[in-house]
């Protein structure tokens, strides 16, 4: 007679319908009571036994996993639905357009417990053909952070991403800095349109392009001594600026003070125009209604005007006011930490590695001052260094 095997030893039997030995435990209970049950199948009693031992021991190692059949597709859209909570509108927006273009489509009809680190090796290889370093690192942490999820959830045993490393993708499109004439081609092409006193700004104070949209008039102060604006908010989760001493006040050149003076006009204007539509939130550079400027019709009409400039819309964006401030401040003989501190930079190491194509690569200053307290001696009149 057959003994029945002991209290957690698990159970085989026979599935006539599927013609299998089914392998199963009990391995839990739901909070209602119901027993949690995993199973495992094999077409002969041995292979049945394997699976139960398998079984056995991942639940003694409390590492007993979920359904085989999750799959990487289900992690992902399960760490967007509940991982990101509390996260910034536009990070879980951009997060779930790169884990519906590069995740899913690759790797989600993979069961997560099959995916091995050299399948994602070959998605990163295939990856780096077509994506830039930056992106590729960003889409890699979707999969990274799904996984982990599933992994703190017990759908896997372990994340396979943790094994695999980041290669070089495809050199992003590096930013450029616009000549004196360039500069004054666009300042011209830039009035009488909407965006004029943005660029105006943007280019004379190097403001970022995300610090410039959240500021308020409250934030502006145009009959001070010298004028200046307080550059203390971004548009970052929570408004804060980039780094601490990217929390900074700026004065403000003439022509930004004019500007700005004849866009408050411009937009009271507006204002009455609106009546009701308008939302009084106190932003210098708003749209129609009041609201804050989107970032992508900043863009757009940011090509318009370089293409009226007869510059390549395509080959600028607003970014490259910043650029350009750095780089004309540069070539009119300004030191590195004065730069660094008016882009609200930690240091200089950062000015220089990200505009070091914009910083001058030779400080002449000290020479020439030298040069001028300690003049070359004339060759004609013998005079000059003591014979040895």
């Amino acid at each position: 007679m057959a003994t029945r095997r002991s209290r957690g030893d698990g159970g085989l039997s026979w599935d006539e319908t599927r013609q299998r030995w089914v392998a199963s435990l009990t391995v839990g209970y739901t909070p209602a009571g119901k027993r949690i049950v995993k199973r495992g199948r094999g077409r002969t009693k041995t292979e049945a036994q394997r699976k139960l031992r398998e079984i056995i021991r991942d639940y003694e190692d409390g590492q007993i996993i979920g359904g085989h059949g999750y799959t990487v597709a289900q992690a992902v859209r399960e760490w967007l639905e509940f991982g990101l909570s509390g996260r910034d509108e536009d990070t879980i927006k951009k997060c779930t357009i790169l884990a519906n273009t590069h995740v899913i489509p690759a790797l989600g009809a993979r069961k997560l417990r099959d995916l091995s680190a050299d399948d994602v090796d070959r998605w990163l290889a295939d990856k780096a053909g077509t994506l830039s370093t930056r992106t590729l690192r960003e889409v890699f942490s979707v999969l990274k952070r799904a996984i982990t999820r599933a992994q703190a959830r017990d759908k896997v045993k372990r994340n396979v991403a943790l094994l695999c490393d980041i290669p070089q993708g495809r050199p992003g499109r590096p930013s450029k800095s616009l000549t004196m004439d360039e500069a004054a081609a666009l300042l011209t092409a830039a009035e009488s349109t909407p965006l004029h006193a943005y660029i105006v700004v943007s280019l004379l104070t190097g403001a970022r392009t995300e610090e410039l949209r959240p500021l308020t008039w409250s934030h502006v102060e145009l009959e001070a001594e010298p004028p200046y604006i307080m550059v203390w908010r971004s548009v970052r989760a929570g408004g804060d600026t980039k780094t601490r001493k990217s929390r900074r006040t700026l004065a403000l050149p003439e022509r930004c003070v004019d500007v700005l003076r004849e866009h408050r006009l411009r937009q009271e204007q507006i204002r009455k125009q609106a009546g009701d539509k308008w939302h009084d939130n106190d932003l210098v550079f708003a749209s129609q209604v009041g609201t804050s400027a989107d970032a992508s019709h900043v863009r757009r009409s940011f090509r318009r005007i370089t293409e009226a400039a007869g510059l390549n819309p395509a080959d600028w964006t607003p970014r490259e006011l910043r650029h350009s401030f750095v780089s004309l401040l540069s070539d009119a003989g300004v030191p590195i930490e004065q730069i660094s501190r008016l882009v609200g930079h930690s240091g200089t190491t950062t000015t220089e590695t990200i505009y070091r194509k914009q910083i001058r690569p030779v400080l002449t200053e000290g020479a020439e001052v030298m040069d001028r307290l300690f003049p070359r001696d004339s060759p004609e009149t013998g005079e000059g260094l003591p014979d040895a």
